[in-house]
């Protein structure tokens, strides 16, 4: 019985963001083709600033003055937060331009609807998600390295985009479900799930916490799903979070990990994961508090030259969504905070 809980945590969530696959297959409004306008602008404002000297991490909003650019920036933003919380732009003509050119696009498309941050200690802020030949099953090691297949998960700041530059030859799907759809489920089939969620758990941080890991996991519980003002916000890393608590000595519950092996469940049937497959020029954009993302084990070309290899930019909104203090800070970093960055030093 869950009597100690409160009504709002008892509230379904009816907002365009719980959505079941069939909801988002049969919905044109989050995905669109990049028209005539909206390419002859990325050409035009990324030759300007190129003639200037910047490129990509070298320029900011200010600097591009393009009507249509901003309008695409204000329609995505519009379906990330308040629409279905994913969004598919399709047709960057990657053929057409060298590597620096196409990640100065992209650049310019993203510091319009966010500010962009590193994605590892590394200090990448562009990074690269293509097999490196490593293994996923190394707790220190990030899936995006390796070419096998992911669990469900978000990522660490408000949104993420992927540009896909190479696709593999076949596999790496990406597959997507609303965290929403999965929490109203959840709340309707198995309630005795929630206290544990909403408790959270210690993150494993893959050594990507204090400098020197002092920290190697949370100091404090972050919260599996989180109410802040009157929206519901996910964090779900289900391998981060069994290997979290087992690394202070505290494994997770027999039933924390039903739980957790349920919302996977959830994930992967056929109800509520929604696939695609990337062709080159697509990107994709997700609001890692509403949308879970995975990704289909692939195989690349045997020649070596055409590797799966999508451009990424971790980043968080202009304006983003209020959330609850403990749940925004999942690095030790403070609220919407990424990771330390290699060598620096602890506050």
């Amino acid at each position: 019985m869950l009597t100690a809980m409160t009504d709002t945590i008892l509230t379904p969530v009816t907002e365009k963001s719980a959505w079941t696959a069939a909801e988002l297959a049969g919905d044109p409004n989050w995905t669109r083709r990049l028209n005539a306008e909206e390419l002859s602008a990325l050409e035009t404002v990324t030759a300007d600033l190129a003639a200037r000297g910047l490129g990509a991490q070298q320029f900011g909003p200010e600097d591009i003055d393009a009507p249509e650019l901003a309008a695409l920036a204000g329609w995505a933003v519009g379906e990330l937060e308040n629409g279905r919380g994913c969004v598919l732009i399709k047709g960057l003509e990657i053929a057409r331009y060298d590597r620096p050119r196409i990640e100065a696009m992209y650049w310019a498309l993203t510091v319009l609807m966010g500010q962009p941050m590193h994605h590892n200690p590394g200090g990448d802020v562009i990074g690269e998600v293509t097999d490196k030949g490593l293994d996923y099953n190394d707790p220190l090691i990030r899936g995006y390295k390796t070419r096998q297949k992911l669990y469900f998960h978000c990522d660490g700041l408000d949104l993420v985009s992927l540009l896909c530059l190479q696709p593999s030859m076949s596999g790496g799907e990406s597959q997507i479900a609303s965290s929403m759809a999965v929490y109203n489920e959840i709340l309707m089939s198995r309630p005795e799930y929630l206290p544990v969620l909403y408790e959270g758990f210690h993150f494993n941080l893959r050594g990507e916490g204090e400098a020197g890991e002092t920290h190697p996991v949370t100091r404090h519980k972050v919260p599996v799903y989180s109410w802040c003002d009157g929206r519901l916000s996910c964090r779900y890393l289900r391998k981060a979070i069994i290997e979290g608590q087992e690394f202070i000595g505290e494994p997770i519950s027999d039933l924390a990990r039903e739980a957790l092996d349920y919302m996977q469940e959830l994930c992967v049937s056929d109800r509520f994961r929604y696939d695609m497959t990337f062709e080159t020029g697509d990107i994709q954009i997700l609001n890692n508090y509403v949308t879970l993302h995975s990704r289909a084990a692939f195989e690349d070309w045997p020649d070596g030259t055409r590797k799966r290899n999508l451009l990424r930019i971790w980043f968080n909104a202009h304006d983003g969504r209020k959330l609850d203090p403990k749940f925004a800070d999942h690095y030790n970093m403070g609220p919407r905070m990424p990771m330390r960055l290699k060598g620096a030093r602890a506050a």
